[in-house]
């Protein structure tokens, strides 16, 4: 989170795969909180967001994404850790070009600055249920429009 108070432009992307969506998984230690949101990134200035998806994924997890398609804007004001965060959304839905990242089960470990992250499979009705926190809360509208 940028802690500057500007606001934060990400690309992020919507992979969604039979009834599971592709999601990083966070925690918020002020708020005893895990959460999950979609793999992405800053966009970079001078950078297309599209590009910076394209580069986030690369970064992250070394995975090529495919069949990129722009699905909309979303803004989102948030607390983190105490902080408060502003961001401007820009969503795409992806897949995955390696079938190796389609193994429901298995865990992606990357590092995001200076914290090790994971991302993996989730199923869609852990949100829907409430047992899940999705952020922002809004991506689980155009999860569930596509699914």
């Amino acid at each position: 989170m940028d802690k500057s108070g500007k606001i934060r432009v990400l690309a992020l992307g919507l992979i969604l795969r039979s009834d599971r969506l592709f999601l990083s998984e966070g925690y918020d230690p002020i708020k005893q909180q895990t959460f999950y949101r979609a793999l992405g990134g800053g966009v970079d200035f001078g950078e297309t967001s599209q590009a910076a998806l394209v580069r986030e994924f690369t970064e992250e997890i070394q995975a090529e994404l495919t069949n990129i398609r722009y699905l909309g804007c979303l803004e989102n004001l948030f607390v983190y850790n105490g902080q408060p965060g502003h961001e401007i959304i820009q969503l795409y839905q992806c897949d995955f070009t390696d079938s190796q990242f389609y193994q429901p089960e298995k865990i992606f470990h990357f590092i995001d600055g200076e914290e090790r992250q994971k991302a993996m499979w989730v199923e869609l009705k852990r949100f829907t249920s409430g047992e899940l926190k999705l952020v922002p809360e809004a991506f689980l509208d155009y999860a569930l429009n596509l699914s």
